[in-house]
């Protein structure tokens, strides 16, 4: 099954933000679908078991629930405020160990590209790069124990980002 182009989060799958399986009926559109959403999606309504991804990329499953796929109030600022409508209604949320958390750069908010720890970030040779972006003011951890701490599914869990115009990195992090 081919899923939308969710700008601010390219590999919903490979996160783990949709989850494949047997097909099983949307709560939104009611049509049979083998790719559903997992979590988060902020609603007041409590019995959503399956949302599509066409029902996320559309708008539709947050305009009929209520919801928003990602907290506003947790994200960086951007001066268009279609960008944010765009994040919030329209695009499949991270699961973090808190609150998640959406970085911006470049007055749009950045591509989520996934979980890491310290030694995927050095694997992936952007380490230097996330360290020179690395904001201690936004993440509450010294950058010398993220370093030290931060492991893929440990206690310390890392969340990676990529600037959509510039392609620089940035990285949240958050603990159990």
């Amino acid at each position: 099954m081919n899923i939308p182009k969710f700008k601010y989060h390219p590999d919903p799958i490979g996160t783990g933000a949709f989850e494949m399986g047997e097909s099983r009926k949307c709560d939104c559109c009611s049509e049979d679908t083998s790719i559903w959403y997992e979590v988060p999606f902020y609603t007041t309504y409590d019995d959503i078991e399956c949302i599509c991804p066409t029902c996320i990329y559309d708008g539709s499953a947050a305009s009929k629930f209520d919801g928003e796929f990602q907290d506003a109030a947790s994200t960086d600022s951007v001066s268009d405020s279609e960008k944010l409508d765009e994040l919030i209604h329209r695009t499949p949320g991270y699961c973090g160990w808190q609150q998640e958390y959406w970085i911006a750069h470049c007055d749009d908010f950045c591509a989520f590209v996934g979980y890491v720890g310290w030694n995927e970030l050095v694997e992936m040779g952007i380490d230097q790069e996330v360290e020179k972006n690395y904001n201690q003011e936004l993440n509450g951890f010294d950058l010398e124990d993220v370093k030290e701490c931060m492991y893929n599914q440990g206690s310390m869990q890392g969340y990676l980002f990529k600037c959509l115009h510039c392609g620089e990195h940035f990285l949240y992090v958050d603990c159990d």
